[in-house]
């Protein structure tokens, strides 16, 4: 009977020793437990306000830019991009002269953009040379014609000659500065001159290089003056001679920021994108522009 107390007792004090085990176990885990603390109101980064960006880029980026433009809004989602003007360089100062409402303005000649920043509408401090390009003479796809200087544009072989108009067109303006290197231009500028008349019968004005292209491509002229890179952009064309670079002003296409964009910020870093990403030189190159 004793022996039976005793174990008993002896079963109560180990009872208690469990007993204060667990809970000095219990506790301790409590105060080892590390605390989530809720991270504070307002951490999280707001999302980009939207934007869209208004563009004004010489026609010969018609094809090339909206695919750059596509590049730039996969990286950057919280920008798009109106319907960009494509058109001949200077009808484009123009229109901002007149009072059009873009971000960023892209010419295919220094001149043009010379005569916007003159017009007050250009942050001039965000001004670059872009681009530059070639100048060729082409013929319809395929058409058994050879040009092997600037010369041959004088030949009996050709009665029709497209180049875009010099008022509006810069592909016009080096045209026609070639053609003052060989004597059948009168203005070294390319501009406000007069053709000689071995040639002044054959000139078909064209409003844009791209109606020149395509005067060629449809057999309405059997040469015409275009970009390299216009070989690229239209079909039924194909290089019949390169004019020498020493022939005419360098092809450049500088590209600025508009004083009155709302977006100047973006538009400047759009600017930026196109001449540094890896995709877009490599856009650029397919087309024809050597990004400088």
């Amino acid at each position: 009977m004793k022996k039976f107390k005793l174990l008993r007792s002896v079963i109560a004090v180990l009872s208690v020793f469990a007993l204060v085990f667990s809970l000095v176990a219990c506790a301790q885990s409590k105060v080892e437990e590390p605390q989530t603390e809720a991270p504070p109101a307002g951490d999280t980064a707001p999302a980009p306000d939207p934007v869209e960006l208004q563009i004004f880029a010489a026609n010969s980026l018609e094809k090339a830019l909206p695919e750059v433009q596509a590049l730039y809004t996969q990286a950057h989602p919280e920008v798009t991009f109106a319907a960009t003007q494509f058109k001949a360089s200077g009808d484009l100062v123009e229109q901002i002269g007149a009072g059009a409402t873009a971000d960023l303005l892209i010419t295919a000649s220094k001149g043009s953009m010379d005569t916007a920043v003159e017009g007050g509408s250009i942050d001039d401090t965000t001004r670059i040379d872009m681009f530059a390009n070639d100048l060729v003479i082409v013929k319809a796809k395929g058409a058994d014609i050879t040009v092997g200087s600037l010369e041959d544009v004088k030949s009996d072989a050709f009665s029709k000659i497209a180049i875009g108009d010099a008022a509006t067109v810069p592909a016009g303006q080096y045209a026609n500065q070639a053609l003052n290197s060989i004597g059948l231009y009168s203005s070294d500028t390319g501009k406000d001159g007069e053709y000689d008349a071995a040639i002044a019968g054959k000139v078909v004005l064209a409003d844009k290089v791209g109606t020149a292209a395509n005067y060629v491509a449809t057999g309405d002229c059997q040469i015409g003056f275009v970009y390299t890179s216009d070989i690229y952009r239209y079909d039924g064309i194909e290089t019949a001679f390169t004019v020498p670079a020493d022939a005419h002003k360098a092809i450049l296409y500088p590209g600025a920021v508009l004083k009155a964009s709302a977006n100047a910020d973006v538009a400047n870093d759009f600017l930026n994108f196109c001449l540094t990403d890896p995709g877009a030189q490599s856009i650029w190159s397919q087309y024809g522009f050597e990004v400088l």
